[in-house]
């Protein structure tokens, strides 16, 4: 039996992690649970799991779930909390949201353990202190992203091949809620409009930057970080249905792809049962019916933020740390409706134009590029906004 620390696990990744592990019950137990706030969902987490580790983001937090746990969990708090869950199991899931799972990322690496990584962002943020954690004696990353759970398994396919037969890697973006919209249309766009995506059930922040292919712009850069492919063999299309996760393409011209219904369970347990396969069935698709699969390109002019996040990762060093930074606080910033949503590319451009060389060579360098954008990214919004 596998045991499991979940950061993150109240969200969307997080939950559905469970109903794996749940239907599972012989093959991981429940180490550490994690959320940022005692929530009712939380609470009965922790009540129903019984972890040995309760992690919540701040004191009072803590002082609201000691009522309810049991005498075997111990609970702790903020960052160094993280890093003691995530280096206390044989994996460590992080589905935390945003920058702020930059701890867990490393400690479970500098641990030896396995990532399962649903926590694209400090991946991105720091790429290059991250690839040094990796080379530790045990330590892996299994994403949990399908677009890269799906590369990982294509690529886990050519064990005789090597990376020369890599012609390129495709990643499949649904193209989100506004891929058909008139440009006429953007500034009346809505938060609500921006979280009802056609195929994925997310969380909020990761559903706009699905709206505004953001998301899909990160995902190349963590391509890139995961799988060592220059961004020059990195390419996306869109495909609406979401059913082909991504593509391998080789270079006799064959291309690989793995296929499934959207279901985030089955990335989810690949990344926990591997290198073995849990029969499962999430996404089974039913060939014997009819099954359109369509592709095109993205529109680049009307969706920037994906040429901004190649800028960014042909930039390197924390350039990188800045776009996410900058991206996290205008999303926020156009969820609590002070922009309008065609305001979140123009808001990051504005930041990214303003980076200056920096190798990020330490865990303390990232921290520090990661306040300087959010500075610079909140500062030109109180300009923006009249203040």
């Amino acid at each position: 039996m596998k045991t499991l620390s979940l950061l993150g696990s109240t969200g969307s990744i997080g939950t559905q992690t469970l109903d794996v592990v749940n239907r599972f019950p012989d093959e991981f137990q429940v180490q550490a649970l994690g959320a940022g706030r005692c929530s009712a969902l939380f609470v009965e987490q922790v009540k129903r799991y019984r972890p040995a580790l309760a992690v919540v983001a701040s004191d009072q937090a803590a002082a609201e779930l000691k009522g309810f746990v049991a005498e075997e969990t111990s609970i702790v708090v903020g960052e160094d909390g993280l890093r003691a869950a995530a280096a206390a199991s044989d994996i460590a899931v992080n589905a935390v949201v945003g920058f702020a799972g930059l701890p867990v990322t490393l400690a479970a690496l500098a641990a030896g353990k396995r990532l399962a990584l649903a926590n694209k962002e400090s991946l991105i943020a720091a790429a290059p202190v991250v690839e040094r954690v990796r080379s530790t004696p045990g330590a892996e990353i299994v994403p949990v992203d399908s677009e890269h759970c799906a590369i990982h398994q294509c690529l886990g396919t050519m064990a005789r091949e090597g990376s020369g037969a890599v012609k390129r890697i495709i990643l499949t973006a649904s193209g989100g809620p506004f891929r058909e919209y008139p440009e006429a249309a953007f500034p009346k766009i809505t938060v609500e409009q921006a979280l009802a995506h056609p195929t994925w059930d997310m969380g909020p922040k990761i559903t706009v930057d699905c709206s505004t292919l953001m998301n899909k712009g990160l995902e190349v850069i963590e391509a890139h970080a995961l799988f060592g492919v220059p961004y020059d063999q990195i390419d996306v299309v869109v495909h609406p249905q979401s059913i082909v996760h991504s593509m391998v393409e080789l270079v006799d011209g064959s291309t690989l792809a793995q296929l499934s219904l959207p279901d985030m369970r089955l990335p989810i347990a690949y990344a926990l049962g591997y290198p073995d396969r849990l029969a499962a069935g999430y996404g089974s698709l039913d060939f014997s019916s009819a099954l359109q699969l369509s592709f095109e390109a993205p529109r680049l002019e009307q969706f920037p933020c994906l040429d901004l996040a190649y800028e960014a990762g042909r930039l390197g060093g924390a350039a990188p740390a800045w776009l996410s930074a900058a991206n996290e606080v205008a999303v926020e910033a156009f969820l609590e409706g002070k922009i309008q949503w065609m305001d979140i590319a123009t808001l990051v451009e504005s930041v990214l134009n303003q980076y200056e060389t920096d190798p990020l060579e330490s865990a303390e360098a990232v921290l520090v590029a990661d306040k300087r954008a959010r500075d610079l990214t909140t500062a030109e919004l109180r300009i923006r906004m009249g203040g």
